[in-house]
């Protein structure tokens, strides 16, 4: 399941099987959006919840994973 606004997409995992197709497709997701100054930061809140978000503290063409404790 997903929650998206023009900048940032909410993964909810439910199938943990599928947690890489969904994380692959939120970010597929952000990458139409014609934008040049921010890459894209993956944020593992916890086993069922992510985030993907455009980030301007992340290069251009790049993409970032951090863990919130």
């Amino acid at each position: 399941m997903r929650s998206q606004t023009a900048e940032h997409v909410e993964v909810l995992i439910t199938e943990p099987g599928r947690l890489y197709e969904l994380l692959d497709d939120a970010e597929a997701a952000l990458r139409q959006i014609p934008q040049r100054f921010a890459g894209i930061l993956v944020t593992r809140h916890d086993p069922f919840r992510y985030t993907v978000s455009l980030s301007a503290t992340v290069p251009f063409g790049e993409t970032h994973e951090q863990i919130l404790s």
